[in-house]
């Protein structure tokens, strides 16, 4: 019957959640593998086709909508958050990955698949060093809701390789709201240094790379922390950032006074601290920082 066409033969990628961080990730796999991804918007469908991805009509919040995915990808990239306000009946449940891997269980098991949670698992540690191995904490719902996201990812992974991804604040000059210039812009102030937290980051393109490592290197059941070199409080780096764009520093106020000036979703960021340790990703995954600290992120050019 002769050799197979080389767009069957090639590595199929799902890429769940294929938003700014999905299409620099499909970027770095094209056009080595044949990359889908699913989306409910019919306005995203060209932009898609356009780089190069075959799109996949879905809803994540539609369980039926999802059966087409079984067997489908070889490789899967899991980035769809949580629902903002969480399932009815389980405001700490995640419906949409429960969903998600009933849908791929029905079929042939990827041979890898990758879910990119957030670091906010761990709650506030008071601004130790946190590795993979610590116990999660929960503070909030949205963390409780990633929380129950990784349990089915781990439980889909009994007969999968599935891994898991801990992202902190994610950054870049070229992308949306990536960078804390509208924040100096806005004069909004930081807390002073007895009061301030430790905060963590990882450059879009470093985030891309780091799913693109994971998706072929990533263990089974391992969890890895997406993050970069960058060791500082909130305000350091925001005192970094109003140098490099010529801007004033912004005030350092006290925590009882910031309470008092700064809605409850800008305190949320501001009352939990810690310091990861990305050993696993550099020595395991062997990813590659391009922006080791946000010193040369900020720097890049967009």
């Amino acid at each position: 019957m002769g050799a197979l066409p080389a767009r069957f033969r090639r590595t199929r990628v799902l890429i769940v959640g294929c938003g700014d961080v999905g299409l620099r990730t499909a970027g770095l796999l094209a056009p080595r593998v044949r990359l889908l991804a699913l989306t409910s918007s019919p306005d995203r469908i060209a932009e898609l086709r356009l780089r190069g991805i075959v799109p996949l009509r879905g809803d994540l919040d539609d369980a039926a909508s999802l059966r087409r995915l079984a067997g489908l990808g070889h490789r899967v990239l899991h980035l769809a958050p949580p629902p903002r306000d969480g399932a009815a009946a389980d405001p700490h449940a995640d419906p949409r990955t429960r969903a998600l891997m009933h849908a791929l269980a029905a079929g042939p098991r990827p041979l890898g698949l990758v879910y990119g949670s957030t670091t906010g698992v761990y709650g506030d540690c008071g601004g130790a060093e946190v590795s993979e191995t610590r116990t999660v904490a929960p503070r909030n719902a949205r963390a409780y809701r990633r929380v129950d996201a990784e349990d089915h990812v781990r439980l889909f992974g009994r007969g999968s390789r599935a891994s898991i991804l801990r992202i902190p604040g994610i950054y870049a000059p070229d992308r949306e709201g990536g960078t804390p210039r509208d924040r100096l812009q806005r004069g909004t102030p930081v807390l002073r240094a007895e009061d301030d937290v430790y905060t963590n980051h990882i450059h879009a393109d470093d985030l891309a790379r780091a799913c693109c490592t994971a998706l072929w290197r990533g263990a089974a059941q391992r969890v890895y922390h997406a993050s970069d070199d960058t060791d500082l409080t909130m305000a350091d780096y925001m005192d970094h950032a109003a140098d490099l764009y010529r801007l004033p520093r912004p005030v350092r106020i006290s925590r009882q006074e910031a309470e008092q000036q700064l809605t409850a979703m800008q305190m949320s960021f501001l009352s939990e601290s810690r310091r990861l340790v990305n050993d696993r990703l550099k020595n395991e995954l062997r990813s590659k920082l391009r922006y080791p600290t946000i010193v040369e992120g900020l720097r890049a050019a967009p």
